[in-house]
């Protein structure tokens, strides 16, 4: 049985935290494949961090 893996993040989520974090260039340049693991982790925490500020302010985003 194969997994078929889906993306939690939206692209535009995903492009608006790495232009905040500061690789969109690498991004632009060598695709996901090319940021490092700190890079993708950091990306995680920020986009864990953004939901539970909008859960607290009772705000849904898409």
């Amino acid at each position: 049985m194969s997994r078929r893996r889906r993306s939690i993040m939206s692209e535009q989520l995903k492009y608006e935290l790495a232009k905040d974090l500061g690789f969109y260039d690498t991004v632009q340049k060598e695709g996901w494949g090319g940021i490092r693991a700190k890079d993708a982790g950091n990306m995680v925490k920020r986009a864990i961090q953004m939901a539970e500020q909008a859960a607290a302010n009772g705000v849904n985003r898409p």
